[in-house]
C-alpha cells in the first residue's frame, strides 16, 4: 500500500509563530508552536492578560461544540475554536507532541487551508524522539448515521480517508476524495484545499456572530449564480471534497493518537466526525493500542499490542 508506519514519536525542532485573524471572531490572534517531550500530546495554552494560561488538551473528550468549526472547551466560557485546520496539519505531517500558545479564543484562519501551518512547521523542523509511537488499530467496522449522512471506521492496513460530499449547488455537486495518507500526500493533495461557503448564508452567519473574519482571502465563496467568485478559481478540481477531508483529519486527530484503519463518510461534518470518533473509542472491542516492532532495519513493521498512553481518552 505504500504506507509507512513510523516507529517513534515526533515533536518540533524549534519554535514557530504565526499571526492571523479568527474566521468567526474577526479578531487578531498569534499562535506559537513549541517543542514538547514524548507522551505530551497536543496541548493548547490560552494566555490571559494577567499572565495566567488555561490548558486545553487536543482530545475529543474536550470538544465543547461542533457548529461550523470544532471547539475545545466551554462555548460560553474559556475555549479555543476552529482547531481543525491546525490539527489536520499535525496529523498530516506526523507531529505527536507540541505545546501551542495562543493569545485568543480562535486559531487563525490564515488562507482557509493548512498550507501556512505546513510552512511554519517546515521552518521549525521535525525532531524524532526516542519513545515509541502508539497507534489506534481499528479491529472491526464502527458506523454512525444521521439521516442521509453517515461515517464509519473500517479495518485497513494503513491510514486512509474516503470522504464524499453531495451539495445541491452545481458549483459543488457530488465529489469524492479517497486516498491513503502520509506526509507527502497531505502536502500535495490536501493541505492547500480551502474552507468554503455560500454568499447567500453570509448575512445570517453575521447576525449569529459567525464568519466575522471571513473574506475572499481565506474562503472559497459560491455566489448567488452558483459560481465560485474567487478570482483565482479552484486550487484542485475537487477542492471542496479535499477540504472536507482536511476537516475530517483535523477532527480525528483528537483521538489522542494516530489510527490504523479507513475512515469513510458521506455528507459528513464536524459533528458527525466527532460522533464517529466517540463511537469508536467507546467500544473497547473495536480497536487496540499497538506500536511497531522491527527485528531488522527496513523490514516491514509488525504491530504488537501495548498499554494506552496516559494522555489519551480511550474510554469515553
Amino acid at each position: 500500500m505504500g504506507i509507512v508506519l513510523h516507529d517513534y514519536q515526533t515533536t518540533l525542532k524549534s519554535r514557530a509563530t504565526l499571526t492571523g485573524t479568527g474566521v468567526h471572531s474577526g479578531n487578531p490572534v498569534t499562535v506559537h508552536f513549541l517543542p514538547a517531550d514524548a507522551d505530551t500530546g497536543v496541548i493548547f495554552q490560552l494566555s490571559s492578560g494577567n499572565g495566567q494560561a488555561s490548558e486545553f488538551r487536543a482530545l475529543v473528550s474536550e470538544v465543547g461544540a461542533t457548529d461550523l468549526c470544532t471547539m475545545l472547551g466551554d462555548p460560553s466560557g474559556e475555549h479555543i475554536a476552529t482547531v481543525e485546520h491546525l490539527m489536520a496539519t499535525l496529523f498530516g505531517l506526523g507531529i505527536d507532541n507540541v505545546v501551542i500558545e495562543i493569545d485568543g479564543n480562535e486559531v487563525p484562519i490564515l488562507d482557509g487551508s493548512s498550507i501556512m501551518f505546513v510552512d511554519a512547521i517546515d521552518q521549525a523542523g521535525i525532531d524524532t524522539l526516542p519513545v515509541k509511537r502508539r497507534y489506534i488499530r481499528v479491529l472491526k467496522p464502527v458506523r454512525i448515521e444521521n439521516g442521509a449522512s453517515w461515517a464509519e471506521f473500517r479495518p485497513y492496513g494503513g491510514t486512509r480517508f474516503e470522504v464524499e460530499i453531495d451539495f445541491e449547488s452545481p458549483a459543488i455537486g457530488r465529489q469524492l476524495f479517497a486516498s491513503d495518507i502520509n506526509a507527502d500526500i497531505f502536502r500535495r493533495d490536501i493541505a492547500r484545499a480551502r474552507t468554503f461557503g455560500f454568499m447567500k448564508d453570509v448575512e445570517r452567519l453575521w447576525a449569529a456572530g459567525y464568519a466575522l473574519g471571513s473574506s475572499l482571502e481565506n474562503s472559497l465563496v459560491i455566489g448567488d449564480d452558483n459560481r465560485v467568485i474567487n478570482m483565482g478559481g479552484l486550487r484542485y478540481p475537487n477542492e471542496f471534497a479535499r477540504h472536507k477531508t482536511l476537516d475530517a483529519m483535523g477532527d480525528l486527530a483528537l483521538a489522542g493518537a494516530r489510527f490504523i484503519g479507513c475512515f469513510r463518510s458521506y455528507r459528513g461534518g464536524h459533528r458527525l466526525n466527532a460522533a464517529a470518533l466517540r463511537r469508536l473509542l467507546s467500544d473497547r472491542s473495536a480497536f487496540e493500542i499497538v506500536e511497531t516492532t522491527r527485528n531488522e532495519r527496513g523490514r516491514t513493521a509488525e504491530m504488537s499490542a501495548v498499554n494506552a498512553p496516559v494522555y489519551a481518552p480511550w474510554m469515553i
